[in-house]
């Protein structure tokens, strides 16, 4: 029975650093965040990084950088410290080996001295007699503990196995997501809680782990469902009250397959490099499995601190989905104030892709904000993805260089006309002074040309769009000119005089 109830929340994310931290393991660590922070809780990050041959200091610190940048502060962990430390399991193998020789002093756990080979016979024999128990037979259950520990001490190989009481019965795990799950007990064998190499499996290491934390509630993938009944022996070997568990689904890819590389970026910091707000990443990894109401779909951080609830997990299986991801993504752009676009989104951008020479973003801006507020609103509406801003403005940093494309000039300039629409716009746009060069007059100024010269506004309007960007494809016209200022505008106008019929 789980004994958490009357205990202040504490919960736990333990990611092992033998990769990068990917979208399903994401998702773990905002469920336990939510769950900590709704309920007023303790949020706790271990490194479990006993599987020496992968695990490496690498890992661990591209786990903590993704964690950062998903703003999921802990309250326990790396570089935050706490009371129930050390937070890395490779500085804990003397308290998995303590406790396991005190299970053995208490008879819950002993030697056995097993080797391989009479492990794989003996299996053999119990399925030569359809013997419904195919586990480990118990050979050295009873061997006296006087000559089990003779042997020890005398450098003879063994491990250290649990002792699971023989009426324990079937093991029903009460799972917040599932309901009861049953296993039943002729599935349950003596298990090997510490290798012959001297180091904690993982089923014994995290029991020992989560009991000495405190933790009250073990939120993780239902790949560890399988595991759980053997953790719950060892929490009662130990005498340790179970927690609730939650045990979520896995993430699927939209093939219904599970979500992997060949379905495209599965590791926190891909999506980050492509641009996404990591706000809009938790929004929609959170939806990944859990609703508010079943409608609502933006669900900010703080409301998802103050209402995440294990009643609203769903035990069915999501789907990633990237479009929406990327609609999530691009409603949090709009939601920003044109200067909240421009510090975070926009500028970082341009300063990343070598378009401004300041060292950083901030001394960018502050270089010229007007100018670049007014470029985030022009581009805060048409942008979904941060990056896609570079391209959108890289005709602003040409100067008097525009590059032209080519298919753009042959549809918009090669035509008769075309000069006379290009000299018609010099002339109305000369007229204007410095001061008075902004969007509205720039847009006054061009609206009666068409009419003027016996036109219609796509021929006009597309001749000089590509004159002043290059391209037919442009941010509105009259902002656009407003950024690039009088005077390169009007020698935009000049230089692509020669090109127009």
């Amino acid at each position: 029975m789980s004994s958490t109830e009357a205990r202040p929340v504490r919960v736990r994310f333990a990611p092992s650093p033998t990769g990068k931290l990917h979208v399903g393991g994401a998702r773990t660590a905002i469920y336990n965040w939510a769950f900590a922070r709704a309920n007023h809780g303790t949020f706790i990050l271990r490194i479990d990084d006993t599987d020496p041959t992968r695990s490496t200091e690498e890992n661990t610190q591209i786990i903590l950088r993704a964690m950062k940048w998903l703003g999921l502060d802990w309250d326990e962990g790396p570089e935050v410290g706490g009371d129930f430390g050390p937070y890395w399991q490779t500085e804990r193998l003397d308290i998995y080996r303590k406790a396991a020789e005190r299970l053995v002093a208490d008879g819950r756990a002993y030697y056995c001295f097993c080797t391989p080979e009479k492990l794989a016979a003996d299996k053999k024999a119990a399925q030569e007699r359809h013997d419904p128990f195919q586990g480990y037979q118990r050979t050295c259950r009873d061997i006296d503990p006087a000559e089990a520990q003779r042997r020890v001490d005398a450098g003879e190989p063994h491990t250290i196995r649990i002792k699971v009481p023989l009426d324990r019965g079937d093991v029903v795990v009460r799972d917040a997501v599932h309901g009861d799950v049953t296993f039943e007990a002729n599935t349950l064998d003596d298990f090997i809680i510490f290798r012959s190499d001297g180091t904690p499996t993982y089923n014994f290491a995290t029991v020992v782990d989560d009991s000495m934390m405190g933790i009250t509630h073990v939120i993780r993938g239902d790949d560890h469902l399988s595991n759980t009944p053997r953790q719950i022996m060892v929490y009662e070997a130990l005498g340790a009250p179970t927690p609730t568990f939650a045990h979520i689904s896995m993430i699927l890819g939209p093939d219904g397959k599970k979500l992997s590389k060949r379905h495209g970026a599965t590791s926190v910091e891909e999506y980050r490099d492509a641009g996404y707000d990591s706000d809009a990443f938790v929004n929609y990894l959170a939806l990944l499995g859990w609703a508010l109401d079943g409608d609502t779909t933006i669900v900010p951080r703080d409301v998802l601190a103050k209402s995440f609830s294990l009643d609203h997990v769903s035990k069915n299986p999501a789907t990633f989905d990237l479009k929406k991801l990327d609609w999530i993504n691009g409603q949090y752009l709009q939601a920003m104030t044109d200067q909240e676009f421009a510090r975070t989104q926009l500028v970082p951008q341009l300063v990343s892709a070598g378009l401004e020479s300041a060292a950083d973003a901030e001394a960018a801006y502050a270089a010229k904000p007007a100018w670049f507020d007014l470029l985030a609103s022009v581009l805060k509406p048409r942008t979904t993805l941060a990056p896609q801003v570079v391209e959108k403005s890289r005709f602003l940093y040409w100067g008097e260089d525009v590059q032209f494309d080519e298919k753009s000039v042959n549809k918009n300039l090669a035509k008769d006309g075309a000069r006379g629409y290009l000299e018609a716009a010099r002339d109305a746009l000369a007229a204007l002074d410095a001061d008075g060069w902004n969007a509205a007059a720039i847009d006054a100024a061009l609206e009666p040309l068409p009419d003027a010269l016996g036109t219609n506004k796509r021929k006009f309007y597309g001749a000089v769009r590509v004159a002043e960007c290059g391209n037919q494809v442009s941010p509105p016209l009259g902002e656009s000119l407003e950024l690039l200022g009088r005077d390169v505008a009007l020698a935009r106008l000049e230089r692509a005089l020669p090109l127009a019929k």
